[in-house]
């Protein structure tokens, strides 16, 4: 018969056995570089906005056809990006698209549909 001792340890072992073959939870978003970008955004060595633009359009393909979602700002600063291209349908398509997946973004994502300025009207937000 085992003592209590002996007891808790191989109850201790099954537990950290069991808990090392639980499944991880999936994430609630896809990240892929998005990240990256946002900070090669504010660096001075940044990569140009065309660029930057299309690297996160490809990336929001592979989100999309991996059936996850993009994180929340993925769609403003992609809008941002276009808005400083002067493509101003594909910003406030971007801009509204945030809104609507994060309706918490509502009153920035306004204030930026309201507010942005093309680049050569001078600077953009």
């Amino acid at each position: 018969m085992m003592n209590s001792r002996t007891s808790a340890l191989a109850l201790v072992m099954a537990c950290a056995v069991l808990g090392g073959c639980a499944a991880r939870a999936p994430s609630l978003y896809q990240w892929q570089d998005y990240q990256g970008h946002v900070d090669a955004y504010f660096r001075t060595d940044k990569l140009s906005p065309d660029v930057q633009m299309r690297m996160m359009e490809d990336d929001l393909q592979k989100i999309q056809a991996s059936g996850a979602k993009p994180p929340p700002g993925y769609h403003a600063h992609l809008g941002l990006l276009y808005g400083q291209q002067g493509k101003l349908d594909q910003f406030v398509q971007h801009i509204e698209i945030e809104k609507k997946q994060f309706p918490e973004s509502e009153t920035y994502m306004n204030f930026l549909l309201r507010n942005f300025k093309k680049p050569n009207a001078g600077k953009a937000l």
